[in-house]
């Protein structure tokens, strides 16, 4: 029975520690606080505070922990709150030192051989050395080693007799490489710690951060791997000995430990969160596999549906990627099978297709994934240069100018900022740049998904209004049906209202509460040379884009992808021969992408392709341009749709149905449409690229924008076609013949539109 106990307890640790590695932030020199001035409130104390000049950043242990799943739930020998989740706390209490907590505590000019004579009698193995108050650091067993190997190597007797005189404070582990945890963190995590840290001993307090002691600290003791180890193997070898009772008639303990997880999966079983899972399940195992019998079976359904079979693919995609956090699937394997499917129907089944793709086929997929891909290998490059130049620090050339504490402040600055800059650069690069920048500025994550969804609104609506700020008044520019001044000048107010009014409806949703203060962003500092190189060159591979674009007549692509060449270039040349600087180049920044992110924008895209190729979408706007009274409402409804629908294809259809001779350059048509295409796809997370790329950024769901965010976005969408309208009646004459009736026509037909959906 000891060697199962003691093989269990070596196998659990193993177990514990590798997984609980997977999160625990790395013990190295970058996450240690400028620690100074401890205080101590008396010689020998149960507990000690201080404070510190500068404190390391706040994040919380204890919340990281709350944030996982438990790992002793995996070890099913001991129950929660003991064994391998036991408290920091606890196993100090267990460990039986009475008042000294683990530790003796000393002064600096205390010698050596009076320290280790308090240790060795008394009950505690380590002393923490002080320097009146300041806390100089930690004396152990290897600090006395290194102490006597010292001593060993002394030329003479002279030289080895003043060792024994030496003052401790010259021998001690500095402040600054103490390594802690929390009196709530596990024993698994002081495990982790320790291991990582190469260390015996770990200070417990009431709050570290990063197992760093921070300014609001207190220590509780000092606990040992020895400490933590005995805990552990007495609290298992209980639970065994709790197994024999509970299954007296199997004498084997593996037979019971093997009948104790048959009892809980049980238990488990009973409960009716697990019933609701295995029951989602259940349905989706059946879906699937009548979906794929389906498909191997040539089914004539088919054939003669696949207009339907295509849609209803769609629409079963869209609906799991909307009920993400329900299915537990990820949304990037969903748009991968939504769009994989859709393309084997479009290509096997649609139209005259006999059950397999023809070379016509063939070629409208290669030309889908070369438009994917360029957008793709446009965000790629984008995100690693906006990645490069945040490990260079350089955006502290803007977050320097940034001292408000308010958050409403911050909430209107970064708002009008990202519109002007989506308005120079594309609004997909602004997002990625802006909440990257959001990481930094806003610390809770709750306030970051609100700051990043109203960056998705400032940056579509400020793309609408320049011919190289958004993809679909580049589209329309691009065909001559805009031109750069009449859009600049008679889209500026209505874009502005857009976000005026979205913004002032989405700020009742911020709330003051000072978490500004704990922002991660450092004190406004000058920025090193190398960091002023690299965020301008980062900045002008950014705008030097759409000048690329023009001059060469290449997609935008490739003068992104010239950028970050450039960038790559650039960072390696700076960095010649620092081996240790290998973090901040663009090798370690492609390691940190959101591959997944970008993937499930590749399945989204694709999907929207099929629809395109098919007809389907074309279909869609002669339907609306048959039943819709006018070009007015046509427009209004096509922002709709895009909020739903990728706004490319819905406009490259809307250009094929009006002829430019007949609605020429710089009609109101064509401007209303960029306006509604552009500002319409903000009203659903999924309506644009900046949407779907915050999806990857900052894990925004579908369900959290819509009722955080879709009521605002539609109040600034409204606003902005009546600002048009209005604006464009009073240019051209008949405000109260044409407006007014339009408007009141408008109302009716989206209400009508509602009611339908719902």
């Amino acid at each position: 029975m000891k060697l199962l106990v003691q093989a269990t307890v070596v196998t659990s640790l193993l177990l514990h520690v590798q997984e609980a590695s997977s999160f625990a932030p790395a013990i190295t020199g970058s996450n240690r606080p400028n620690v100074s001035s401890w205080t101590v409130s008396h010689h020998r104390k149960l507990t000690t505070s201080f404070s510190l000049p500068k404190a390391p950043v706040k994040i919380s242990k204890r919340s990281t922990h709350r944030n996982q799943s438990s790992l002793s739930d995996q070890c099913l020998l001991t129950p929660e709150g003991y064994g391998f989740s036991s408290t920091a706390e606890r196993i100090i209490q267990q460990a039986n030192r009475g008042e000294s907590m683990g530790y003796v505590a000393v002064k600096g000019d205390d010698r050596v051989i009076d320290v280790m004579a308090d240790i060795t009698e008394g009950e505690e193995d380590v002393a923490l050395v002080y320097d009146g108050n300041s806390l100089l650091g930690i004396f152990t067993e290897s600090d006395y080693i290194n102490f006597s190997t010292k001593r060993a190597a002394a030329a003479n007797e002279a030289e080895s007799a003043a060792f024994l005189v030496s003052p401790v404070k010259d021998y001690v582990t500095p402040a600054s490489k103490l390594v802690s945890v929390a009196t709530t963190d596990t024993a698994n995590q002081a495990i982790v710690a320790m291991q990582q840290a190469d260390v015996r001993h770990v200070v417990v307090a009431d709050v570290v951060s990063n197992y760093r002691l921070t300014e609001k600290s207190t220590i509780v003791g000092v606990m040992s791997m020895q400490d933590v180890m005995k805990l552990i193997q007495k609290d298992e070898r209980l639970s065994l000995e709790s197994l024999q009772k509970k299954f007296p008639g199997l004498k084997d303990p593996m037979s019971q430990m093997r009948e104790e997880i048959k009892s809980q999966a049980n238990e488990l079983a009973r409960n009716p969160e697990t019933a609701k899972k295995d029951l989602i399940r259940a349905a989706t195992l059946i879906l699937s596999t009548i979906t794929v019998g389906g498909f191997l079976s040539g089914s004539p359904w088919l054939f003669d549906h696949a207009s339907l079979a295509m849609v209803g693919i769609f629409v079963l995609g869209y609906f799991f990627i909307i009920f993400e956090e329900v299915f537990e699937f990820d949304k990037a394997a969903v748009a991968l099978l939504m769009s994989t499917g859709m393309w084997v129907t479009y290509a096997d089944y649609f139209g005259a297709a006999n059950g397999i793709a023809t070379e016509t086929i063939l070629e409208q997929l290669g030309e889908q994934l070369s438009e994917v891909s360029e957008i793709c290998f446009f965000l790629l490059a984008a995100s690693t240069i906006v990645e490069v130049v945040d490990a260079h620090q350089g955006f502290k050339v803007v977050t320097n100018r940034i001292t408000t504490k308010s958050k409403k402040a911050l909430f209107w600055t970064i708002g009008f900022l990202t519109f002007f800059l989506s308005a120079i650069l594309n609004n997909l690069t602004v997002t990625i740049v802006m909440v990257s920048l959001l990481k930094k500025l806003v610390p809770l994550e709750a306030d970051r998904k609100l700051f990043g969804a109203m960056v998705v609104v400032a940056a579509n609506a400020g793309g609408v209004w320049t011919p190289i700020g958004d993809v679909t008044t580049t589209m329309l520019w691009m065909n001559n049906q805009l031109s750069t001044v009449p859009t600049v000048t008679e889209l500026f107010l209505p874009s502005t209202v857009c976000l005026v009014g979205s913004l002032a409806f989405l700020a009742n949703q911020v709330e003051e509460d000072g978490s500004l203060d704990n922002s991660k962003l450092p004190q406004p500092s000058p920025l090193a040379t190398r960091g002023q190189v690299v965020f301008w060159s980062g900045i002008a591979s950014l705008l030097a884009v759409p000048v690329f674009a023009e001059f060469t007549g290449l997609p935008p692509y490739v003068a992104m992808l010239t950028g970050l060449g450039a960038i790559w270039a650039l960072t390696d040349i700076i960095h010649m021969g620092e081996e240790e600087e290998d973090g901040l180049k663009v090798p370690a920044a492609l390691s940190k992408l959101d591959t997944a992110g970008i993937l499930f924008f590749l399945g989204i895209l694709m999907s929207i392709g099929v629809l395109d190729k098919s007809g389907l979408l074309k279909d869609l706007a002669v339907f609306l341009n048959e039943n819709l009274p006018t070009q007015d409402i046509i427009a209004t409804v096509i922002g709709l749709a895009s909020a739903l629908i990728d706004n490319v294809p819905l406009v490259a259809a809307t250009q094929g149905m009006y002829d430019l001779a007949e609605f020429g350059t710089d009609d109101k048509l064509w401007q209303l449409i960029a306006l509604c295409a552009g500002t319409g796809g903000s009203i659903l997370v999924i309506g644009s690229a900046s949407g779907v790329a915050l999806m990857g950024l900052e894990k925004v769901d579908f369900l959290w924008y819509a009722k955080k965010v879709s009521v605002g976005a539609a109040v600034g969408y409204f606003g902005g076609i009546a600002t048009y309208l209005a604006q464009y009646a009073l240019f051209h004459g008949g405000f109260f013949n044409s407006v007014v009736p339009e408007a009141i026509a408008a109302v009716d037909m989206v209400g009508q539109t509602v009611t339908g959906m719902f």
